[in-house]
């Protein structure tokens, strides 16, 4: 489903056309094909997504801070755009760090976070003056020595592994045994270490889960942070000053999802806001959101280069596929294969139309960008347009292998 309650599917005939065009950041498909100058390309809608922002800052309370999960989508230009939206960026990578600090975005309010950190990355962060987010306590001595060797210390926060798990996550990022910050138990000696060291200690980092699209569970799993980290706050080294409590805002990709209602998660928020004043004063409350800022306001362009029968069935073969674009073709985290939107960008409607499966020139059955779709039908030439595709398309996915080129990427 869409903002507006129809299947997803079905909501591309809400889409801006002109002649049955698709219009794209002010311009016909065609046109901003000419303009990048090959396919295939991914375009991503600066318009969308600060009105994303702004949709998303009118429906939270002004108390809650909003970051970007970088991860998402690293492009530098969707980064400098978003760097002046948003409250933070958040980084996983020395790679991501410096482009974090290439942005407007102030050092203080880059957060780095993930496991295995280099002791290059651990000093860069440390140099920067960016808030680290301790994955273990051998990070931690790590992190120590590099503050010792600057004579700077180094800006912490701690990762915490907590007892639970985000019920409905597309993906579990936390409760159990996870590779991601420090189980629960072990919090406090970990706190204890901080103080001995000297270390300057923020506040805590939570992330239960991601692609959540039900209120209720990210509500709970929310306040179940809080009340971890208040808790956890009485064997900090200071006061709390920091607390990120993660994202995991879905969004729809697939017929029968339904939009994330935000107006519960706001009650909420404003909940967990009041309690932290009360428990931990002056305490910020930071959201981390990747995919839920950029996700809708993207799309991956190919070309048709053949139209193939087998069986009965058609094939159109096009340019791009999974290495460009690995979750589109399920291969990035589905148990179970599902269409993402696809149609022809140039014959969005069409007069007339087929079930077709669109694929890619590499030399592997999981190459499959749509299976079994219904959609106008489509000669050699024609753009192939796969929605919902402005977070973890490129950067996610396995761009060397068979050598073909890498595509484009716009910011229009």
């Amino acid at each position: 489903m869409n903002a507006r309650g129809l299947p997803v599917h079905a909501a591309l005939q809400l889409l801006a056309t002109h002649d049955d065009v698709l219009q794209f950041g002010g311009l016909p498909l065609n046109r901003l094909a000419q303009r990048v100058g090959r396919t295939p390309f991914y375009a991503y809608d600066r318009a969308q997504i600060t009105a994303r922002v702004a949709s998303l800052r009118s429906a939270l309370p002004a108390g809650v801070h909003l970051h970007y999960a970088m991860k998402a989508n690293p492009m530098p230009a969707v980064v400098q755009l978003l760097a002046a939206l948003v409250d933070g960026i958040d980084v996983a990578s020395g790679g991501e760090l410096a482009t974090a600090l290439d942005t407007t975005m102030v050092p203080a309010c880059i957060s780095f976070a993930g496991p295995g950190k280099s002791k290059d990355e651990l000093a860069r962060a440390v140099a920067a003056g960016v808030l680290i987010n301790v994955e273990s306590r051998a990070e931690l001595e790590k992190l120590a020595l590099a503050s010792d060797r600057l004579g700077l210390a180094a800006r912490v926060a701690v990762r915490v592994n907590p007892d639970f798990a985000l019920r409905r996550a597309g993906m579990r990022m936390g409760g159990g045994a996870q590779p991601f910050g420090v189980d629960a138990a072990l919090v406090p000696a970990l706190l204890a270490r901080i103080a001995q060291l000297q270390l300057d200690f923020h506040g805590f980092h939570l992330f239960s889960g991601s692609q959540n699209l039900s209120a209720l569970a990210l509500a709970e799993a929310q306040a179940a942070s809080i009340e971890l980290a208040l808790q956890l706050a009485h064997d900090a080294p200071s006061a709390l000053r920091v607390l990120n409590i993660g994202g995991g805002f879905g969004v729809p990709y697939f017929p029968g999802d339904m939009p994330l209602d935000l107006a519960p998660l706001a009650e909420n928020l404003q909940r967990q806001l009041d309690r932290l004043a009360r428990a931990a004063p002056g305490a910020r409350l930071n959201i981390e959101l990747g995919r839920y800022l950029v996700a809708e306001a993207g799309i991956y362009v190919c070309t048709v280069i053949e139209r193939k029968m087998s069986h009965g069935q058609v094939f159109l073969v096009t340019d791009g596929g999974l290495h460009h674009h690995l979750a589109a073709s399920g291969n990035f985290g589905q148990m179970i294969r599902k269409n993402y939107p696809v149609a022809i960008g140039n014959r969005l409607h069409g007069g007339m139309r087929e079930v077709v499966s669109v694929v890619g020139p590499l030399c592997t059955p999981l190459d499959l960008l749509a299976e079994q779709m219904e959609m106008a039908r489509a000669d050699e030439g024609d753009l192939v347009v796969v929605f919902q595709s402005g977070a973890y398309g490129l950067s996610a996915s396995p761009t060397a292998f068979l050598g073909h080129p890498l595509p484009a990427e716009v910011l229009v």
